[in-house]
């Protein structure tokens, strides 16, 4: 019978948190994707690709935005 006195810990945030986490970080794993790659294994070759606008606009965005939406899973209505 002691054992119904004993309480779960709860989570630091709820569900909703989580889920915002969740996609603030498949955010910043695209855009660490999409700069990956473009070099040349020769450093004699210059490769163009390497400033296509997927590495130069796209993925630092991409970054930016999950940052974002991590700061912003953290603060929106945090457990109490």
């Amino acid at each position: 019978m002691e054992n119904e006195n004993i309480q779960k810990p709860s989570f630091l945030f709820g569900k909703r948190n989580y889920i915002i986490m969740i996609v603030g970080l498949i955010f910043i794993a695209l855009g660490f994707i999409f700069m990956a790659g473009g070099g040349s294994d020769n450093p004699a070759i210059f490769n163009e690709e390497i400033y296509n606008w997927q590495r130069i606009r796209l993925a630092p965005t991409l970054v930016i935005i999950g940052l974002g939406i991590e700061i912003y899973a953290i603060l929106a209505n945090p457990k109490k």
